[in-house]
């Protein structure tokens, strides 16, 4: 359900590559979310850097929301950046293995589509 790639890069690094890697493939990135300053900016300490990147390519999205509207609950897709274990982490969760929660299986294509481009991204964004 999840795949992640392990980068040397900083996470700051990994996020620029991430971002350049995002628009080459002709994704969007929606919105950016900076775990660590947002818990921060809410009295939580949390000394962990994590950037949530929202990505997305809107005519797959079209296709899939003109199938099963109920789908725009797991979009967009989500690409996070952030430290484990002294190594810097892109992981996202696997599109195919979302869309089969909504019984759909005439996204399959779609789902597989987006994910081996979500794939082809991040490892874009660590060998960059």
């Amino acid at each position: 359900m999840l795949i992640k790639i392990a980068t040397q890069k900083t996470v700051s690094d990994a996020a620029t590559a991430l971002q350049a890697a995002v628009q080459a493939n002709h994704f969007g990135v929606m919105q950016v979310h900076n775990l660590k300053e947002i818990m921060n900016k809410k009295g939580v300490a949390f000394a962990n850097e994590c950037l949530i990147f929202e990505v997305c390519q809107p005519q797959q999205a079209k296709k899939v929301l003109d199938e099963n509207m109920s789908v725009c609950t797991a979009l967009p897709c989500r690409i996070s950046v952030y430290q484990e274990d002294g190594k810097t982490m892109l992981a996202t969760l696997k599109p195919s293995t979302l869309l089969a929660m909504f019984n759909t299986p005439q996204l399959t294509e779609v789902a597989q589509e987006v994910e081996d481009s979500i794939v082809k991204i991040m490892n874009e964004a660590v060998s960059a």
